[in-house]
């Protein structure tokens, strides 16, 4: 085997190492119950939903941190009513020892609550590395966005990765998840053609109700045609069962190719569950190791 395929026969159980995982602050007793399923020194990403307020969201990402795993808090541009809000939230990660990672997101809201209107607007207050960030996500949508289009999400890509290299930022991109392997590799093939060489977590949902991921889909402008969910591994026309991943990340291992995609790993979306997502993994990657 030359070089070249040696790389990419390793490369496919490597996707599955330090992947990462999401959860809300309501979801603090479903971390502890999963805690000895995930590997110590897993990132876990806090979002920033609208009916969650600071508090709950520091708390989860102290738990985050006391159970051994990384905390990635989100913080939502359109959700901050104010300068002020920024930084008292940024003040409390830091006293609370949480801020070296976060997650930079627009956010839901059709109109700001405040004066931030993207991530890139936070990026460029200079708050984030006066208040110890060390490290920054930032979204990347390889099916697109149901209200942004396809031009404005690559210019907004781009901007973000010179804001934070002008401000000796770490950075590091997560997907939207998907269901089309060859849509996402594809992306990620447009992002390093860019010059972008931030590490990219491609987005995965892991396994839950049908019916559950055809919502979450439809709300995310995610593809949904038939011929693509079915190479993904389920069909429109049963939706009672349960699906995982396994189809998706087979066939992602097959055709990734570390030199033309650069580092990939895997981001988990955890919608039927913390405890699902974190037993699924061990075992799928116990089966890919064995």
């Amino acid at each position: 085997m030359n070089t070249a395929n040696a790389a990419r026969a390793a490369a496919g159980p490597a996707l599955l190492e330090d992947f990462s995982l999401e959860m809300t602050g309501k979801d603090i007793p479903k971390l502890e119950e999963a805690r000895d399923t995930i590997p110590q020194g897993t990132r876990v990403n806090v979002t920033f939903l609208g009916n969650e307020d600071p508090p709950l969201r520091r708390q989860a990402a102290r738990t985050v941190k006391r159970l051994g795993f990384v905390p990635v808090p989100h913080i939502s541009a359109r959700r901050l009513g104010s300068r002020a809000d920024f930084e008292r939230f940024l003040a409390g990660l830091r006293a609370d020892g949480t801020s070296d990672n976060v997650f930079l997101v627009g956010g839901d809201p059709a109109h700001p609550e405040g004066s931030y209107a993207d991530s890139l607007s936070l990026i460029e207050t200079g708050l984030l590395q006066e208040y110890g960030v060390r490290r920054v996500g930032i979204a990347g949508y390889p099916e697109g966005h149901p209200s942004i289009d396809g031009a404005s999400l690559w210019s907004a890509l781009e901007e973000k990765h010179k804001a934070l290299a002008a401000r000796s930022l770490e950075g590091g991109v997560i997907t939207q998840f998907g269901f089309d392997v060859d849509r996402v590799l594809t992306w990620v093939e447009g992002v390093r053609c860019r010059g972008i060489g931030l590490p990219v977590r491609i987005g995965v949902p892991g396994p839950a109700g049908v019916r559950r991921l055809m919502s979450y889909a439809t709300r995310f402008g995610v593809g949904t045609s038939a011929s693509v969910v079915k190479k993904y591994g389920f069909s429109l026309t049963n939706l009672m069962g349960t699906t995982g991943p396994d189809r998706f990340l087979r066939d992602l291992a097959a055709a990734y190719d570390p030199a033309r995609h650069g580092d990939l790993k895997i981001h988990f979306y955890t919608f039927g569950g913390l405890g699902a997502t974190s037993d699924w993994a061990a075992r799928f990657r116990k089966e890919s190791l064995a």
